[in-house]
């Protein structure tokens, strides 16, 4: 079977949490290596070596609280890598290509990168040169009816002139609990203890 290598952008919002779940339940599968991503943005423009060591440290901080996230499963091996890069996808999209990822997995939020990179190009795969899923949570209120919900999306992307069409959206479901380990058991651990007969016995005083 062949490894995959999967890359998910690691970001201090809780949906990138929630997809890095999503995918080690639903996506991974054992001896495929996952890469959490993270790239910290330098908006000040410092050269102060101090403050870049700083927001290094922030990031891979950060990305060591997602492998925490991992460690109920260990088959799969967890990469952390940490760079600095703009803030508009660019950076990430080279990481990627340079992987060689199969499948980059995605939490998206408002102010998501693939909303910017939608905005400056015409096909969003080609970026990444591999498949993406961008994983949504869902509203905490009482979610609206199937019409409303496709409405709704359609117009946001049709207003700004996305295109997302390869771009695999999913909303988040409820991520189950890791399984504990099964315990084995015998049904029955005395066949002999069974008796089948094949007739009726006969009463006594009958002929």
């Amino acid at each position: 079977m062949e490894v995959r290598k999967i890359v998910v952008v690691v970001e201090d919002v809780e949906v990138a949490r929630a997809a890095l779940k999503w995918a080690l339940h639903n996506l991974c599968r054992c001896g495929d290596t996952i890469t959490l991503l993270h790239v910290y943005s330098n908006s000040t423009r410092s050269k102060s070596k101090k403050k870049l060591r700083l927001l290094r440290l922030k990031g891979f901080q950060l990305a060591l609280s997602f492998k925490d996230i991992c460690n109920p499963f260990p088959n799969a091996k967890v990469d952390i890598v940490v760079t600095e890069g703009d803030p508009d996808g660019k950076k990430i999209a080279s990481m990627v290509r340079e992987i060689g990822a199969s499948t980059l997995v995605v939490g998206l939020h408002d102010r998501s990168f693939l909303y910017k990179l939608a905005m400056a190009h015409n096909n969003i795969a080609n970026n990444f040169n591999c498949k993406v899923i961008a994983m949504k949570q869902p509203p905490p209120s009482p979610p609206p009816s199937t019409a409303e919900r496709t409405t709704a999306a359609a117009a946001s992307i049709s207003s700004t002139n996305m295109d997302f069409s390869q771009v695999e959206i999913s909303k988040l479901l409820a991520v189950p609990e890791t399984p504990g380990p099964r315990i084995p058991y015998r049904i029955c651990p005395n066949p002999s203890a069974i008796i089948w007969r094949s007739r009726k016995t006969r009463r006594r005083g009958s002929p």
